[in-house]
């Protein structure tokens, strides 16, 4: 059975860290990008990183480089979303998906076919 789990979340201090994991199944990881989104309380989802099979990282919003990193292990199945420095604007409910082969651009997000259920990060301020 195809599944994204995402777990990590939790409510950290304004600069604070969290690790986020996105632990999958029933397909064939090494052959997928896999993507981080999130969605605040009133606003539209947004893409914020992805990493492709091959290790690359694409970055879709400013506001996390040099904060946020992603790293996958392949045995394990499994993507990792390291967030360091964290804002009260990171607040959101974290959700990964897949997309067979790479990683998607910011207008191909369409191309993601299975996403996790999502994990809640609150940053108190």
């Amino acid at each position: 059975q195809l599944q994204l789990v995402e777990s990590g979340g939790g409510l950290v201090q304004f600069g604070g860290s969290l690790r986020l994991s996105c632990e999958t199944s029933g397909f064939n990881f090494a052959v997928y990008g896999i993507a981080w989104f999130r969605q605040a309380p009133g606003k539209e989802r947004e893409g914020i990183l992805c990493i492709s099979p091959s290790n690359k990282t694409k970055t879709y919003v400013d506001s996390v480089k040099a904060r946020f990193t992603m790293s996958r292990d392949n045995t394990k199945k499994t993507v990792y979303l390291q967030m360091d420095s964290l804002k009260p604007e990171d607040t959101a409910v974290y959700y990964c998906a897949r997309k067979y082969w790479d990683c998607p651009t910011r207008t191909n997000f369409w191309t993601l076919d299975s996403w996790g259920q999502g994990t809640q990060v609150t940053v108190s301020s």
